[in-house]
């Protein structure tokens, strides 16, 4: 028996917009878009900013940078040698800390610096710093002392809006029924969003068909009524 080659999907590329206006605000997220807001009238020079994979942590800092012309750092490339240039702007983005993976000590150094140079630093991450195991004592009483803010999970109404601006994000236009089928299938996480909104596409531009309900029925094992 002869099997027909499988045709593989050219995936093109498509820019997420991390501009204020395309900022989807909800009760979930509430809390940390005030915060980003109020800046400069922050509570602590150091904030923490914690939330799940694909929540809008990025985009918060993104548009925080915009007003505070923040740079970025990856947390585990912070380095003690590196962190008067970090601080050159006076405002500092480190994305993604996550225990046991960035200098303790080159941290330590930098939250220091930003008192004594009235700095502003605006640290993501997935879990609290309470939790985190810290061999730099000072380091960890100083993290739990941050002022913090969670971006919790989205209520329907968010989830759904997020997934109109993903499918719009890689130029695909999406009826409510589509919407409203993937609402009900997926777990309300940003991530599942995104994940379910990247399969539909792929196999979409694979088959060569719209991104309809039917398709995300056949991708999800559901049947549609």
């Amino acid at each position: 028996m002869s099997v027909a080659p499988r045709q593989l999907a050219l995936a093109l590329g498509f820019d997420d917009s991390f501009a204020r206006e395309d900022f989807l605000a909800g009760p979930s997220n509430a809390a940390a878009l005030a915060l980003i807001e109020r800046w400069p009238d922050w509570p602590a020079r150091a904030v923490v900013l914690v939330g799940p994979e694909g929540s809008g942590k990025s985009h918060l800092a993104a548009i925080w940078a915009k007003e505070s012309g923040a740079r970025f750092v990856a947390a585990r490339a912070l380095a003690r040698a590196d962190v008067p240039a970090q601080l050159a702007t006076g405002a500092l983005v480190i994305e993604d800390m996550r225990a046991g993976e960035f200098d303790e000590h080159a941290l330590f150094h930098l939250l220091n610096l930003v008192n004594e140079q009235a700095a502003c630093v605006l640290i993501s991450a997935t879990s609290a710093p309470a939790g985190w195991s810290l061999s730099v004592p000072d380091l960890a009483s100083r993290l739990r002392a941050l002022p913090l803010v969670r971006l919790d999970p989205p209520d329907d109404a968010l989830l759904r809006a997020v997934m109109v601006k993903l499918f719009a994000d890689r130029q695909l236009a999406v009826d409510e029924g589509l919407i409203r089928f993937l609402a009900t299938r997926i777990e309300r996480s940003f991530a599942a969003a995104r994940a379910a909104v990247a399969l539909i596409d792929a196999e979409a531009l694979r088959q060569k068909r719209p991104a309809t309900r039917a398709l995300a029925a056949e991708l999800f094992r559901a049947e549609a009524p």
